[in-house]
């Protein structure tokens, strides 16, 4: 056995903090978090030198039994190809190249995982990569083979896990790089599993038994052995550590290997844990609205795995269950759009529509209504969709069925403890939402996906989003683009001499995060209000109180601004709008926003300042919008300078005249 020296842990310690990315990491790391690191990068040093011998081997037919009703999916066909951040992605017309990123075209070496340097040349995402690899397109060839019975779909899905299992050997490339990763393909191996009931296939179809036995199998018992051996903890436990337990779980349940019995006590033990911890009041501590989706599927599918293998969780964590829906039911609009704060990447656990817009939140919302049996949660879903015909069966499509198809007024929602709060008024079918954003950060000491918006507000209006959050772009490619549209200039509130509200380290990573503080909330019939501030500036404390005024559909934005230093500063209030939406500029500094369904509303602004509209602007980068990861468009933003003395307000009126 290999154990370092001296000598070569100073050159592990030396490599750590080569860079200014690790020296970063290193600054949001506790006390304890530094010796674990370490033995990490021990470990990998060992992996690497004996990585011939660490290949896991299983020499055995696991004992299965079926989990997941899936006869009724049958009933559906896919397309051989798959969108991946708005590029179309063929995966049978040609050998699949499992390290390329399609976008770059560019590839990454098939050296030891753990060694790779996935930001060493900023023309190539790991992430693209990944995205393929996730290998969701696997349970559509499963459905169309039960679709059609032809044979060619059975073969098409042993060629390309074969061709996995031979490109991508174990713990070599940068699909064994990120435990997230590899619990995803095991949910869509295990998915896949259930579709073409394989214990059955096995014994119709001659040489597929040793498919499953010599390819299969044996990689699903390495990922299941990797998901184990490296968890994401410290500062790194947040949606990852989620995965990592719901894929292990799921497996565990699924294929009783040897040590199955241990992976799915500890991984039962780990989802209870932080269904509770990473969740308060149903929302999700990372701050970043489209995971929210992303994390619940990872909870929901466990939870299904575990009531039809008699493997129950605990009350408490159904009860989290139903307060996680409750917030997606509360937080989503009257088309069921959702407030886009915080990282969003198209993310998805598992995929059952061809359509590149597939609303997963109106997914879920059929999940909780078959689930807890609410009519409520009926009211904002698509419909009985496949994903949940494969979850819930015909037992589940009953139970959809059954309840009323009714529509049902939504009020206000304030979430005072967790800092978000949304503006409602709904009726006969029409509605005002407006959500401000007074929560932390984000989740943990790096707060990797949250944004620097303290006290911004996005309004929609009859589902149609007017003001936004302008997306999320990229992660770590287009470094300048990254840094916009997670800053502070890139939100609704007031930037304060260009600078950010927290300090960005990296691509996902802050430090010296801010605090919100509630300072006042009304809801006193016509009228409500939330007044807050935040610690975001040293040089200047800036307090935001919203009012709605429901009897005459218009919102009062009150901004304070107070100089802690005896400086002028320079600050910007910020207006972002969709791209669908014009602006016209009217009396004074009045100015009308469209939509071209008629909705329009008004923007007026104080005497306070120099206020101009901006439109695609790149030096330097302002007035743009990402509807999904890697994709951009240009959009206008109302921008107004204030020179900001000693104290220093200014007033936002927004009226909406017709909707």
């Amino acid at each position: 056995m290999f154990y370092p020296n001296e000598v070569n842990l100073k050159c592990l310690l030396v490599k750590l903090i080569m860079t200014n990315w690790y020296l970063n990491r290193l600054k949001t790391m506790t006390i304890p978090e530094i010796p674990y690191r370490v033995g990490q990068l021990v470990t990998k040093e060992i992996e690497k030198r004996f990585l011939k011998y660490l290949t896991p081997k299983q020499d055995f037919k696991p004992l299965t039994s079926r989990i997941l009703i899936t006869e009724g999916s049958g009933q559906h066909f896919f397309e051989p190809t798959i969108w991946v951040f708005g590029r179309k992605f063929d995966y049978d017309s040609a050998p699949v190249h499992w390290q390329r990123d399609i976008f770059s075209g560019k590839e990454f070496p098939l050296d030891f995982s753990k060694s790779i340097n996935i930001r060493k040349d900023s023309e190539v995402s790991a992430k693209n990569v990944w995205e393929i690899n996730r290998l969701e397109f696997l349970p559509h060839i499963a459905i169309n083979y039960k679709t059609t019975g032809e044979e060619r779909y059975l073969q098409q899905f042993v060629r390309i896990i074969e061709s996995w299992y031979k490109e991508n050997p174990y713990l070599l490339g940068v699909n064994w790089y990120s435990n997230i990763e590899i619990n995803i393909r095991l949910i869509n191996w295990f998915l896949s599993w259930e579709i073409l009931n394989v214990e059955e296939l096995e014994k119709k179809k001659t040489g597929f038994g040793n498919f499953v036995r010599d390819t299969w199998l044996p990689l699903i018992y390495q990922h299941c052995r990797y998901s184990y051996a490296n968890p994401s903890k410290f500062s790194s436990a947040n949606n990852h550590l989620i995965s990592e337990y719901a894929g292990l779980f799921i497996a565990a349940s699924k294929w009783k290997f040897k040590e199955s019995k241990e992976w799915l006590k500890y991984a039962k033990q780990g989802l209870e844990k932080e269904i509770e911890k990473q969740h308060s009041n149903g929302i999700n501590k990372e701050e970043a609205a489209e995971y929210i989706q992303f994390i619940t599927d990872f909870f929901l599918m466990a939870y299904v795995v575990a009531e039809n293998t008699n493997n129950c969780f605990s009350v408490q964590y159904k009860q989290c269950i139903h307060e996680i829906f409750e917030y997606i039911y509360e937080f989503t609009d009257l088309k069921t759009n959702f407030p886009k704060y915080g990282d969003e990447d198209d993310g998805k656990v598992v995929c059952f529509s061809s359509d590149v817009h597939f609303n997963n939140f109106k997914s879920l919302l059929t999940s909780a209504a078959i689930i807890f049996q609410d009519a409520r949660y009926k009211s904002k879903s698509a419909g009985f969709d496949l994903k949940n015909e494969i979850f819930f069966g015909e037992n589940g499509k009953n139970v959809y069925d059954k309840l009323d198809n009714i529509d049902f007024d939504q009020d206000s929602k304030f979430y005072k403890e967790e800092g978000h709060f949304i503006f409602r008024k709904q009726e006969n079918k029409k509605e005002i939402y407006l959500h401000m954003d007074a929560a932390p950060l984000g989740y943990l000491s790096i707060a990797a996906h949250g944004h620097a918006d303290a006290l911004s507000v996005i309004l929609h209006i009859n589902g149609i989003p007017f003001l936004v959050d302008p997306g999320t772009y990229s992660y770590h490619v287009e470094k300048e683009w990254r840094n916009y549209f997670v800053s502070t200039m890139a939100h609704n509130t007031i930037c304060i001499d260009g600078k950010n509200q927290a300090k960005q380290l990296g691509d996902t990573m802050w430090m010296d995060h801010y605090s919100c503080k509630i300072l006042s909330i009304v809801e006193t019939g016509g009228t409500e209000s939330v007044e807050a501030t935040h610690n975001g500036y040293k040089n200047v404390k800036h307090t935001r109180k919203v009012g709605f005024d429901r009897l005459t559909d218009s919102f009062l934005i009150t901004d304070r601004l107070e100089v802690q230093d005896n400086q002028i500063h320079e600050g910007f209030l910020l207006f972002h709008l969709h791209p669908e939406i014009s602006i016209k500029k009217g009396f004074n500094n009045q100015y009308k926003l469209r939509h071209v369904s008629g909705i329009n509303l008004s923007i007026e602004l104080d005497q306070c300042g120099e206020t101009e509209i901006l439109y695609g602007q790149i030096q330097p980068v302002l007035g743009w919008y990402s509807d999904s990861f890697m994709q951009k468009c240009p959009t206008s933003v109302l921008c107004k300078k204030i020179a900001i003395k000693d104290i220093t307000q200014t007033i936002t009126k927004i009226r909406v005249n017709e909707y």
